[in-house]
């Protein structure tokens, strides 16, 4: 082999100089530049290209958490031009710079399509003592493409070409470093540390030394602290900082009840300044906040925003400010206990802002994924074929769930259940949130004998009912327990957690504030480490014992990004979750959702190895797809913003590779007004949950959850009213789509198809669906437009070329245009794609009911088009060894024929061997309103051979 690859390398090489530029290796080639990094490039199949950049060729990497494929041997071509040295692949090429290092890809057809800007930059870091770098590449510098996915982000983002995104683990933030681009290719960045997309450089207080805005001539912000109008404190303050658990002393006396643990009541605080920017243009400023807030520059608002005090966040706004040019910035803030910071960076050149830059705060070497494709799709098709194929949920998991936090007894569970049935509103999982344990005993997996005196009994008439259960299963134990003692016995536990460090300090108030969590009195407690394997095993076994054995049928992993204590620092999450069984916590910050996740997952194949494990989670890391896992969006707040966030956050986080998402429908927390309302804000409440669960009804999981107050469907609204009407419409919906949403669903595993679609993916070469982020295609029929704001009944909506069909009326437009849609209190705007065949089925209260009814397609025609229907036994992994049905289904509009093709797949158990099948012909120019139980236009008895149907 060695004498093999010395002549091919001898013949290829044209020079002794060149040749010792570059070797080829059995999955790609090495290149050792005259300057620069050392460059190694392999191949992974399907076209894909791995390039590692380090300082030194003797640089070890780590095996990925995220990626499980491994390299090709073979398979590549390998060629010299001049002063570079090409990988190829047939669907892609990497060139070399010789002298540089320098590395540019090509499409198949030798179009280039990324290309790094210049070098990498390594420094020199340590984390827990060990060397590491921080390391940066930038590349297609003043590129004017599109950049999508990243994970989740609740900034309202779409397209993040000029965009500065953190990625790093939070309640409501998802980091995935993986982007795609409407150049049709995916960059995937192995690394598991805090990383940067866009500007390098961390944000930094505003004010600050190291920050180039001045405030007030260098003397800081003039904060006033009062209440009830009377002042209390008034003082300069160099930064707007009260971000953290660890700034509680840095509040003026008197601001604060005794006990630390909240504001004084009725406390307002206002800090002005006078911003004079050493560098003019787009200055970018972060609120981190919480609580009321509102900023104001130069006398016009710009921000007014609320979130729930013990859940803060970051919200963007850029102001272009003159350089040497005073202004004036004022934010007024209502604490409630909550947290407040601002940061600030200054403008970059345009061509830096408008690039792909990513920067992390520690790795070993520059280390990522080329993946190309022709289409987005393809791109995400790469990226699991890297990560992981995303298995097919179960079928169950596609209904409707319902869920509140929390339902206290066993006997509470089973009424919301059993008034579900009463009320015929179909109903597939019910999800029994936390502290359904003792309150002493977080991490026993045990259930209160007192408020759940036989969770056997109760999973089993679930069962009966033809439901599902979802149990919420902590990674976190209180210090003592059996279960604690028996993870530190074998190193698997994070002792930070529950043991302050010597130095700090032990007043009772300050260990409480910083390391008791929320329940009773408080108590110590520590997560697991999920990077220790025999870790993994036994808290498997102690949730089998405990919990899975009483016939659960899924898992909430809940607070994995990991949350240790809400509102401490990003270092001081670092310093609790270290050291890892794999090394320190810093460089592996943002991984710890996917080995937990992973643990559970592959633990529950063994156990039950033909039954569909099935997950929600609350953060993700590349690969959390392979893991039958669904995300969701977390404790976002009960507000008009927040839902017009989840769009984006979802389309993006979709686009991410991650076919299975979901959202709280009505936000998670209640905004104050509503927890009490008046006549004005209930209507407010009722309207905001009415467009949100439309919303949910069109996403890839649709799941009511939240606190404050119950979230039932009959709980919400009185029966009758139009918020209870229109719920009741759509959760019925939902069921009547099931086939068509179903088979979206099996497609995300045999297509690796992406279910919530952003415009971009179907219509790239149309700009003007590039930055659209409030309406999407649910899957390759509908277009989805949610309402956003309250009290609107009519909204813009853009539709790309085509014909499309009003959902409800029928009525055909003619695409390439912005119309204004109907949006009554019952109904959101909903359109199908001419050239759709959108299969229905019967009236049903569970996914398990009417196995094997009547189906109906509907065909909008207008276009060509063609649909695959998919089903199986909704719950084995049979499908996996072709124990499944397609049928395939072609309209050809010239010949206005309908093809019902044989069937493909070996068929399921219980599987009706002969089916009837309805269609309905929507025509263009002849509306026809919506009606599931009318009757059909034409039928066929199908037994699976081909057939053909000719519209009349």
């Amino acid at each position: 082999m060695r004498k093999a690859v010395f002549a091919c390398i001898m013949a290829a090489v044209s020079s002794a100089a060149l040749a010792q530029s570059y070797r080829r290796t059995e999955t790609g080639i090495l290149v050792t530049p005259t300057a620069g990094p050392v460059v190694q490039l392999q191949s992974y199949g399907e076209g894909v290209i791995r390039v590692t950049e380090a300082p030194s060729p003797d640089v070890k990497l780590p095996a990925s958490l995220m990626v499980r494929a491994t390299p090709i041997a073979g398979g590549f071509t390998v060629s010299e031009g001049p002063g570079s040295v090409t990988l190829g692949t047939g669907s892609a090429f990497a060139d070399v710079d010789l002298a540089t290092g320098k590395v540019r890809f090509r499409d198949a057809a030798g179009k280039p399509v990324l290309e790094q800007s210049g070098p990498p930059t390594f420094k020199p870091v340590t984390a827990e003592g060990t060397p590491w770098l921080s390391i940066s590449q930038q590349f297609n510098r003043g590129t004017d493409e599109g950049f999508y996915g990243l994970g989740q982000h609740q900034f309202g983002q779409m397209n993040y070409n000029g965009e500065d995104v953190e990625l790093m683990q939070h309640n409501m933030d998802v980091a995935i470093p993986f982007v795609v681009s409407t150049r049709n290719y995916g960059l995937l960045w192995d690394n598991n540390s805090i990383t940067r997309f866009g500007d390098p450089e961390p944000y930094t207080y505003a004010g600050a030394p190291d920050d180039r805005l001045r405030v007030n001539g260098g003397s800081g912000w003039t904060a006033t602290y009062s209440v009830k109008g009377k002042t209390i404190a008034t003082r300069q303050e160099p930064t707007i900082q009260l971000q953290y658990l660890e700034d509680v002393n840095r509040w003026p006396a008197g601001t604060r009840k005794p006990d630390m643990q909240s504001t004084v009541d009725g406390l307002h605080v206002t800090w002005e300044g006078t911003v004079t920017p050493r560098n003019g243009g787009l200055h970018r400023f972060r609120l981190y906040g919480s609580s009321y807030f509102k900023v104001f520059v130069d006398g016009n608002e710009v921000l007014d925003r609320w979130r729930q005090n013990w859940n803060p966040w970051y919200h963007n706004f850029d102001v272009a400010l003159a350089a040497g040019t005073p202004h004036k910035l004022r934010v007024e803030w209502e604490p409630d206990s909550g947290y407040i910071a601002l940061l600030h960076n200054d403008p970059r050149p345009e061509p830096d802002r408008h690039s792909l830059t990513l920067t992390s705060d520690f790795g070993r070497a520059v280390d990522y994924y080329f993946i190309p494709g022709s289409s987005m799709d393809e791109v995400i098709a790469g990226y699991r074929h890297l990560t992981g194929k995303a298995p097919i949920l179960p079928k169950w998991a596609y209904g409707f769930w319902q869920s509140r936090q929390r339902y206290e007894t066993q006997d509470q569970l089973l009424g919301v259940l059993r008034e579900y049935r009463k009320r015929k509103l179909p109903l597939d999982n019910i999800v029994q949130d936390w502290l359904y344990w003792p309150m002493d005993q977080w991490g026993c997996q045990c259930f209160d004998p007192a408020r759940f005196p036989d969770p056997k009994a109760m999973v089993d008439e679930i069962h009966d009912s033809g439901a599902h259960v979802m149990i919420s299963v902590w990674a976190k134990y209180y210090k003592g327990l059996p279960n604690y003692d028996a993870l530190n016995g074998i190193g698997g536990i994070y002792e930070r957690m529950s043991n302050p460090r010597p130095d700090e300090p032990k007043d009772s108030n300050y260990i409480k504030w910083m390391y008791l969590d929320w329940v009773g009195p408080g108590y110590f407690n520590a997560f697991y480490d999920a990077y220790n394997p025999a870790a993994r095993d036994l808290y498997w076994k102690q949730v089998r014992e405990g919990i899975e054995s009483k016939g659960f049928d899924a898992w909430w992993l809940d607070s994995d990004e990991p949350d240790f204590h809400s509102n401490i620092s990003p270092a001081e999450t670092a310093y609790r979750m270290g050291p890892t069984a794999i090394g320190p916590a810093e460089p592996y910050f943002n991984s710890f959702p996917i080995v937990h996740v992973d643990g559970v997952h592959d633990h529950q194949l063994v156990d039950k190895p033909d039954v569909r494990p099935f997950i929600l989670t609350r953060s993700a890391f590349g690969g959390i797809q392979r893991d039958s896992a669904a995300v969701w969006s977390g404790d976002v707040a009960s507000r008009w913003d927040n839902l017009r966030e989840q769009i984006s956050a979802g389309l993006n986080f979709s686009l991410s590779g991650g076919p299975n998402w979901s959202h709280d429908i009505g936000g998670y927390t209640m905004e104050p007004r509503f927890q009490k309302p008046t006549a004005a804000d209930l209507a407010e409440w009722r309207e905001l949950n009415t467009r949100w669960f439309q919303f949910g009804a069109f996403s890839p999981i649709f799941r009511s959850h939240g606190e404050n107050i119950k979230r039932e469907i009959y709980e919400l609204s009185p029966t009758g009213s139009p918020t209870y009407e229109s719920m009741v419409w759509y959760d019925r919906l939902r069921y009547r789509l099931m086939p068509y949403i179903y088979t979206l669903g099996a497609n995300s595993y045999f297509d690796d198809g992406t279910i919530m679609r952003a415009l971009v993916m179907d219509f790239p070469s149309d700009k003007k669906t590039w930055d659209i982020d409030d309406e999407y295609l649910f899957g390759p029929a509908f277009l989805v437009a949610p309402v956003t704001e309250y009290k609107a009944r009519s909204r813009t909506v853009y539709l790309p070329a085509g014909t499309w069909y009003d959902f409800y009326t029928g009525r055909s437009t003619k695409g390439g245009q912005t119309i204004t849609a109907a949006a009554p209190y019952e109904r959101m705007p909903l359109f199908v794609r001419a050239g759709s065949i959108v299969p229905t089925g019967p009236a049903i209260q569970h996914t398990g009911e009417a196995k094997g009814a009547p189906v109906t397609l509907n065909v909008y025609t207008g276009a060509d088009g063609s649909f695959s229907l998919y089903e199986d036994d909704g719950t084995s992994r049979q499908y996996l060894h072709g124990q499944y049905s397609r049928i395939p289904l072609k309209w050809d509009e010239r010949t206005n024929t309908l093809t019902i093709g044989g069937r493909a797949g070996s068929g399921y158990n219980g599987m009706a061997t002969k089916r009837e099948i309805n269609i309905r012909w929507m025509r263009p120019g002849s509306p026809r309103t919506l009606s599931f139980d009318a009757k059909p236009d034409a039928g066929v008895t199908y037994t699976g051979a081909p057939l053909t149907v000719t519209m009349r």
